[in-house]
């Protein structure tokens, strides 16, 4: 009854399990300055400065990122920094595990929120990923939401793809959907592995054409960026922004 259940599920969304790895264009049409919007500007190390911060949100300025990404601590610094700009605020919760109560994760994001942060990236509940078990993933997921929603804020939900199968990122994406999530997100970066196009296309085809879909994690190109973009992401995570749209290549894990 599994197997048969399984073979539903992944037919459903045009996915052969033993299928080799499809080979997906890229968008040689979106120039530098184009990618620049899809951005989240990143900088979650747990050694980060002030001083990084602030250079941080200056290059997203500068270079017309959609946000900067921080941890919780440094919320308060960058909205600051970014006050009369269009660039956004954007924090995590429950980073880069996902193993603390969904109450934990309500007071988190909403604390980022009150700091002034528009968005917030939380990480599900991984092992209930694995367990394949609906209901805890929208139960955490739903609470979050709503606390970040009565903000006005954004909800990104990273599924951590590396440490899931093809049917458990199925799951976590539907879960996501049901709980009222903005966002699935592939990676946080620190737990081994990081965006594919295979994974982004995957997300993108569950949660349909109305949520959005972030890569992160090892996307240090502009041609890597402009692959995720074809992929149908419609955001990217990213601490080589600079480097993405100024035709280097980084070299950070994020």
């Amino acid at each position: 009854m599994r197997a048969a259940m399984r073979a539903a599920r992944m037919c459903q969304y045009g996915d052969d399990p033993d299928r080799k790895d499809a080979t997906v264009p890229s968008e040689p049409h979106l120039s530098p300055a184009d990618i620049a919007g899809f951005i989240d500007h990143t900088l979650l190390k747990p050694t980060a400065s002030e001083a990084e911060i602030l250079k941080l949100c200056s290059e997203a300025v500068e270079h017309g990122f959609k946000s900067v990404c921080v941890n919780p601590r440094w919320v308060k610094t960058a909205h600051k920094a970014l006050r009369g700009s269009s660039v956004l605020t954007c924090s995590v919760a429950a980073f880069p595990l996902g193993a603390t109560p969904t109450d934990v994760k309500v007071y988190e994001a909403r604390g980022a929120t009150l700091d002034g942060a528009d968005e917030v990236d939380m990480v599900i509940d991984i092992a209930a990923a694995q367990a394949l078990d609906r209901g805890a993933l929208v139960d955490d997921v739903r609470a979050v939401a709503e606390a970040v929603h009565g903000s006005s804020a954004i909800l990104k939900v990273i599924i951590e793809t590396a440490l899931l199968t093809d049917e458990q990122k199925i799951l976590a994406c539907e879960a996501a959907v049901d709980a009222g999530a903005d966002f699935v997100k592939t990676s946080t970066g620190f737990n081994g592995g990081g965006a594919t196009i295979e994974d982004v296309a995957l997300m993108r085809r569950v949660v349909g054409p109305n949520l959005g879909v972030k890569a992160s994690g090892g996307v240090r190109t502009l041609a890597d960026a402009r692959a995720m973009i074809a992929a149908g992401a419609n955001r990217i995570g990213a601490s080589s922004g600079v480097a993405i749209v100024t035709g280097g290549s980084g070299s950070g894990s994020y």
